[in-house]
């Protein structure tokens, strides 16, 4: 790179605990090499701040988000898990039911991405700020904690197990971004969230170039009707026979047995 020239700016891609963006990253670096993206990690109600002040151009969120503002393209639904103590007695059940927490305390900390229309088991006397210290309360075998499958891994620990908990709210993750900032690298990485071929993800780039390729329908169209055309015009004549008016070779005289004469 000469002096003159300068490096492009990056794709600023925010991601909240719990999502892995790797796979996408690896596939944006085989089609855009030259664009480097800078990663910013954040909390759920941070990383929509982020998007919504500038600070990044895309984001892998968990929903809701405000779509007045936000454009989002929802990628999947995680299950829902109880993480717990190893020893406790939840470990013996295949899955659990809100029922089944009945009697347990069931934390709730300020950063949970889950909409419950009505909290599972019994309030915890207060709420853990963020989920990495709820999961330090469980492992004091202190109560349970209802998270995404996702952060029960990304908080794994030996003494900890969960189990899939079945009739609740679930968390969807997806794309988002500033409607009003749809840049043509937001574009692109859209097309490799949702597997396109490199031919087929060049986002706003790859419509207009499209745009400015010259139409072959009519060309296309037109062949045919000359091919017709020239099927219906007057044959044309075999070699060695005369037209225009020329005699043709008459058949020789002799009957039609062909015999020579006597």
């Amino acid at each position: 790179m000469t002096e003159n020239e300068q490096s492009p700016a990056p794709f600023r891609l925010v991601y909240v605990p719990g999502v892995t963006p790797t796979k996408w990253l690896r596939v944006w670096e085989e089609r855009l090499p030259d664009v480097p993206v800078e990663l910013l990690q954040s909390a759920p109600d941070d990383g929509r701040a982020l998007l919504l002040s500038g600070g990044a151009d895309a984001g892998l969120v968990r929903l809701p988000v405000d779509r007045t503002v936000l454009s989002a393209i929802p990628l999947y639904t995680e299950t829902t898990v109880v993480v717990f103590p190893k020893d406790h007695w939840l470990a013996a059940a295949e899955e659990v039911t809100v029922a089944d927490l009945a009697e347990e305390v069931v934390f709730h900390p300020q950063d949970d991405t889950l909409e419950w229309p009505e909290l599972p088991g019994r309030p915890a006397f207060e709420r853990p700020a963020t989920t990495a210290d709820a999961i330090e309360l469980v492992a004091a075998n202190v109560g349970v904690l209802a998270v995404p499958q996702s952060l029960a891994r990304l908080h794994h620990r030996r003494d900890l197990t969960y189990r899939t908990l079945v009739d609740v709210p679930q968390s969807q993750v997806a794309l988002a971004w500033p409607e009003e900032a749809t840049t043509d690298l937001v574009e692109e990485f859209i097309g490799i969230v949702r597997g396109r071929t490199a031919n087929s993800s060049r986002g706003r780039t790859a419509a207009a170039e499209e745009q400015r390729r010259p139409s072959t329908t009519k060309k296309s169209k037109a062949q045919p009707q000359h091919r017709t055309a020239q099927a219906g015009g007057k044959p044309r004549p075999k070699p060695g026979s005369r037209t225009g008016g020329a005699r043709t070779a008459q058949p020789k005289r002799g009957g039609s047995g062909g015999g020579r004469k006597k």
